[in-house]
């Protein structure tokens, strides 16, 4: 039995034919067979490159849209060599949105960049560029244009003298890779700082490679090992002294670390220079958000949302500062606003929910806005849409140990503030415990149960549960003595109820 192959695709077709096993295969047959056999070489071929369609990048569905506005800002605000990078970006995006003419756009628009440019790191960009053209032809069918540019590719890998015929090993192909995985997202960055690691031990004083490295530890590593980055960042400023990002990422840590004056004065720098453009305006904004000049974040806020009004992190920004403005304005008076105070408490928290639900929109795994969210519905006391928004936001499967923290923290507070139930409360204070990364937010969560279960014993009496659980939160703050006091008074009780109930 053999297998009749559609005239319109190489892929066989389950239709039997019936021929004499002794008569000799058909010249369609023999002539598919050929063309798939070429089409197994050149993918073979194709896979040994080094560009966007093999470097795995992790997109999600719901985070193209989000991805394709920031590639878009970025193109239009950053130089000729940050750009080459987007548009090879913006060629895989559009490829994977099955837009690929669009894609052959975005390659054109970074070949004719290149050609500007001689340097080592413009020959990388032109064999990822290459790279991105011989896939996007094979995916169209166009197989003699893909392998043009795999001889391309070939040819230019001979002049480096690689061992390889269609990639080369190069720092500048590290840093290149690190680029386009820090630009794709969260779930990327453990990737694209090894990329900048790779490359900066061929070359520990590259500008590029370092400033690459520093923005990786920023963004995976800023809360968690503040005094490494701060280092991190320190050294690559040393090699791009003019480098805006980096003073602004400066700007935004050093606060943490008690040093005010010092990140005030990299603000003033990034204001006062004329490299700098409206996507670092966002970090500035950022800075003045947490150093509660609202009115002054807010003012860069909009002036940066005039000129990229499709970015989530603007919006996100944007509801945090009226979230602030609310807090503020309930703190001044003790907590129980009345009259036009509680009107301007209830303006402010429907302003930052229209923020936040357009932030959402945009970038729907932005995971942090679920919690903003939740906590703003509470606010007006929409109790059963926060509920199904932190219920919504555990459904997701969030990996990130901080992130859990925070989630159950928060959904522990709503129980025990606005839902009043002590039980739900304990349990998601609890959830906290488990997750046993030292952070903030574990702190803050142990504080809060020994509160509540300190107050629950005193209103409604011990029990052994509670008794265990106080226990519980002595021994992980280190109050042995108390922790064993509790768990010999747990011990009493149940023994005491044991009698009691023979």
């Amino acid at each position: 039995m053999h297998w009749k192959i559609s005239s319109t695709s190489s892929q066989i077709s389950e239709q039997p034919i019936h021929q004499s096993n002794h008569s000799a295969p058909a010249p369609w047959f023999i002539a598919a067979m050929s063309k798939n056999t070429e089409e197994d070489q050149l993918k073979d071929r194709l896979e040994q490159l080094r560009c966007h369609f093999t470097w795995k990048l992790q997109i999600q569905d719901a985070e193209m849209t989000d991805l394709e506005n920031r590639v878009f800002d970025e193109i239009e605000f950053l130089d000729t060599e940050c750009s080459v990078v987007m548009h090879n970006l913006l060629a895989y995006v559009k490829h994977l949105e099955g837009q690929n003419k669009e894609a052959l756009q975005s390659l054109k628009q970074a070949e004719d960049l290149i050609q500007t440019e001689q340097d080592d790191q413009a020959h990388v960009r032109r064999l990822v560029t290459w790279g991105n053209y011989a896939w996007l032809y094979y995916y169209m069918g166009r197989l003699e244009e893909a392998q043009m540019y795999l001889d391309k590719v070939e040819s230019t890998c001979k002049e480096f003298t690689s061992p390889s015929c269609y990639k080369v090993d190069s720092p500048h192909m590290d840093c290149e890779e690190g680029w386009a995985l820090l630009k794709c997202g969260g779930k990327n960055y453990e990737r694209a700082k090894a990329c900048f690691e790779k490359a900066l031990e061929v070359d520990p004083e590259h500008p590029e490679f370092n400033a690459g490295y520093a923005i990786a530890a920023y963004r995976l590593d800023g809360s968690k090992k503040p005094s490494q980055t701060l280092h991190t960042l320190k050294q690559a400023l040393r090699l791009n002294p003019e480098d805006a990002y980096i003073k602004a990422f400066l700007a935004m840590m050093l606060p943490n670390t008690g040093r005010k004056a010092e990140g005030e004065k990299y603000v003033k720098e990034v204001l006062g220079s004329t490299s700098s453009h409206t996507c670092v305006f966002r970090y500035v904004a950022k800075f003045y958000r947490r150093k509660d000049s609202l009115e002054k974040a807010l003012q860069f806020l909009k002036m940066t949302l005039r000129a990229t009004p499709s970015s989530a992190f603007l919006h996100h920004q944007v509801g945090l500062c009226y979230k602030t403005q609310m807090i503020q304005i309930k703190k001044a008076n003790h907590w129980r606003p009345r009259g036009r105070n509680k009107e301007n408490v209830h303006r402010l928290v429907r302003m930052a929910i229209w923020e936040f639900e357009k932030a959402l929109k945009l970038q729907p795994t932005f995971h942090q806005l679920y919690i903003e969210l939740a906590e703003m519905y509470a606010e007006l006391g929409h109790h059963r849409v926060a509920e199904d928004t932190f219920e919504k936001l555990l459904s997701m499967g969030v990996n990130d140990d901080y992130l859990q923290q925070q989630i159950h923290f928060s959904y522990g507070r709503f129980q025990e503030f606005h839902m009043k139930s002590e039980l739900n409360a304990i349990s998601h204070y609890l959830n906290v415990i488990k997750i046993e990364t030292s952070s903030f937010t574990s702190k803050k969560s142990f504080t809060a149960l020994k509160k509540l279960v300190l107050k629950s014993c005193q209103r409604n009496g011990e029990n052994t549960l509670k008794l265990r659980i106080l226990g519980l939160v002595y021994k992980f703050q280190g109050e042995m003595e108390k922790a064993m006091e509790c768990s010999l008074w747990a011990q009493s009780l149940a023994t005491e109820k044991e009698l009691c109930g023979r």
